[in-house]
Formats: C-alpha cells, sequence, structure tokens
C-alpha cells in the first residue's frame, strides 16, 4: 500500500458520493480493515462492500482515525458534529465533501479540526471520471495535502485551489455541469426530432455523440477550440450550425456566461 494511504480512515455518511470513494480508495489498495464507516442508513451495496473487504461498520466507540472523510448531506453537519468531533485527533486530517459548508463553518461546529480540506467533486466520481477541486486550510501539511490528493484522485481528477473563494465557481462550472451537458442531450434530441428524426433515434445519436466527444476530449491532448476547429470544414454543415451556436448576442457564449453566474449566485447565497 503506498505510503500516501492513510493507516486509518473513517468515512461518515457512504451515500453516493461517499460511496464511490470508498469504491475508489479500494481500487487504489487502501486496505478494508483501516477502513470505518459511520452512517445509520447504510445501503445493500456499501454493507456488502465492507462485509468483502473486512471493514468496520457503525463502532460503538469509534476511535480517532489518521484521516476522517465527511460526506454526509449538508444539512445534517450540525447533528453529525458531536459525534464527528470524537474522530479528531491532534494529527487528524478532515476532508469534507458538504456543498456550501466552508472551512470557517468546520472548524466552528468542530474545533477539534486542525487540519482541514475542502473539497468539490461532481457527480461522474460515481464512474471513476469525476473532477474534484480542493482548498487546503492554513493547519494541513504538505503530507496531509499529499494524502487528500490521493484519495481524491480515487474518483478521477483533481484540481487544487488557491483560495477557497473559488469553490462557489467551481461549483457553478464542474459542480453543475454535469446537469448542463445532459441538457444539451435533450436539446440536440429535441432538435433533431423537429427536423424528422424518430424522437427515440435522435436520442440515441444525441447521447452517443456527446458521449463519444467527451471520450474524445479524455483521450486527446489537443484544445477543446481545436477539436472544434478540426470538425469543422469552411462553408460546411458544421460551420452553418456553429454560425448560429457561437453567435455572441444569442447563442452559446451568453447563455452559459449568465447560466454559469447565476448557478454562482445561488451557491453564494446556499453558503450563507
Amino acid at each position: 500500500m503506498s505510503s500516501q494511504l492513510p493507516q486509518s480512515l473513517v468515512l461518515v455518511g457512504a451515500g453516493k458520493m461517499g460511496g464511490a470513494m470508498l469504491e475508489g480508495w479500494v481500487k487504489l489498495g487502501l486496505e478494508g480493515h483501516r477502513i470505518t464507516l459511520i452512517d445509520p442508513h447504510i445501503g445493500e451495496a456499501m454493507s456488502a462492500l465492507a462485509a468483502e473487504k473486512g471493514m468496520n461498520v457503525n463502532p460503538a466507540k469509534p476511535a480517532p482515525a489518521e484521516v476522517v472523510v465527511l460526506a454526509t448531506k449538508p444539512q445534517m453537519l450540525d447533528t453529525a458534529a458531536p459525534s464527528v468531533q470524537a474522530l479528531i485527533g491532534p494529527g487528524t486530517l478532515l476532508i469534507s465533501v458538504l456543498a456550501g459548508k466552508t472551512l470557517g463553518d468546520l472548524g466552528q461546529r468542530l474545533p477539534n479540526a486542525g487540519a482541514m480540506v475542502r473539497a468539490m467533486p461532481n457527480l461522474p466520481a460515481s464512474v471513476g471520471r469525476g473532477i474534484t477541486a480542493a482548498a487546503a486550510g492554513p493547519g494541513v501539511s504538505a503530507a496531509q495535502r499529499a494524502m487528500a490528493d490521493q484519495l481524491l484522485a480515487g474518483v478521477g481528477k483533481v484540481e487544487w485551489l488557491e483560495s477557497e473563494g473559488l469553490i462557489d465557481a467551481v461549483t457553478a462550472v464542474s459542480g453543475s455541469g454535469p446537469a448542463y451537458v445532459f441538457h444539451l442531450v435533450e436539446c440536440m434530441a429535441a432538435a433533431g426530432a423537429a427536423v424528422g428524426l424518430p424522437a427515440d433515434l435522435a436520442e440515441r445519436l444525441a447521447r452517443a455523440t456527446v458521449e463519444g466527444a467527451g471520450e474524445l476530449l479524455f483521450q486527446s491532448d489537443l484544445s477543446p477550440a481545436t477539436l472544434r476547429q478540426n470538425v469543422t470544414s469552411p462553408g460546411g454543415t458544421t460551420a452553418a450550425a456553429l454560425a448560429v451556436l457561437m453567435a455572441e448576442q444569442d447563442g452559446m457564449p451568453p447563455l452559459l456566461r449568465r447560466a454559469v453566474a447565476a448557478a454562482k449566485k445561488r451557491a453564494e447565497e446556499l453558503a450563507g
């Protein structure tokens, strides 16, 4: 096992995101006996994984751990805080993936936590293709940051932020972003039906096109702009469509700027 993986880890909350992270850590080589799960409503899949790997589930008196990962619903923080406090020792690293809960919020509710990382993963983490933005508090050592980086990389790529203040903007781009892409598929399918395709065929074509374009982006070192240019022949069909989509007044650029700005504003409101 890599020296950057913790000797002991407690995961508080094994729902969709916590469960995805747990599966990623198992693939990284984190041994089950080093993992404790705390979730009063743990699902069947996570229970089965825990039993298979020999994890400790909902112990009566869990010991402080090298790493505590907080993955409950944000509104449960106040309720969970007293039990989480008991898990935090002098050298514990706390990693929070709670949306809208700042390092200041965590510090107020968990005063034992001297080293904290706030992370914002997104939905594709559930298939190991997420992108997580992370901000480290002032008490995080270089070794703890490296450990957090490896744990977060278990579900995809990791970007470290210079300032926690960028988290709301991250939320607006990558946190909410998968929904934008799913809606793009919906719109492409509806547009295909509008020009005469059977609706089910239009949806299959739109879905496969976005899946393939995403994979091409994943595998290519070329910029999105270069990939777009490579598939656009002057005077061709793609160029005709892009003239509409790229219009500065009513095309995708101003539309997405407004959408991302609205999401960022709402993230700021939710963070209080």
